[in-house]
């Protein structure tokens, strides 16, 4: 399963002109002051798309995210459409998307935000590839430690040999 954007514009365009919900899934999730509701819809009829290998179903994931922030409730739609090799119901195909959404906020933010390789300025291959390494390495020393916090590890992990001794004691 991928997530379907405009890199690829013949089947994007396609699939939202031609897409037909024949299964529909919805979930509704409450929590850091916001609610959000997500329908997941699924279409088995690839009819009149472009060929594309393995397909077997398009998924359309339609957000709606409501937020309470300073006194002002602010509304935010999103759709996304992903293509997928394996027909499963829209609930199954609803929870992989979930679930790799999670993988996006342990690892991708983490390394994006707490440990900045988005403003890092080494583009040499294989620097590139030992420095990813290294900051997936990081990620699971903190997590294998029993930090929750990355951030928090990270600056405490920045500390002298002599804390860090003190704290894995």
């Amino acid at each position: 399963m991928g997530a379907l954007k405009g890199n690829q514009p013949k089947l994007f365009t396609a699939v939202k002109q031609q897409f037909v919900p024949q299964q529909e899934y919805l979930d509704i999730s409450k929590g850091h002051g916001r609610v959000e509701r997500r329908v997941t819809q699924v279409c088995y009829q690839l009819d009149g798309l472009p060929d594309w290998p393995g397909l077997q179903c398009v998924i359309r994931v339609q957000s709606t995210r409501e937020e309470l922030l300073h006194d002002m409730n602010v509304v935010t739609r999103k759709t996304r459409y992903y293509i997928c090799s394996f027909p499963e119901s829209a609930e199954q195909l609803a929870q992989r998307i979930r679930n790799d959404w999670g993988v996006g906020n342990k690892v991708h933010y983490v390394r994006d935000v707490t440990q900045g390789e988005d403003k890092s300025r080494i583009r040499t291959t294989p620097l590139v590839q030992i420095c990813a390494l290294a900051r997936n390495f990081a990620i699971n020393l903190y997590r294998e430690f029993g930090f929750t916090n990355m951030a928090q590890a990270q600056r405490r992990c920045g500390q002298t040999l002599n804390t860090l001794r003190a704290i894995f004691e």
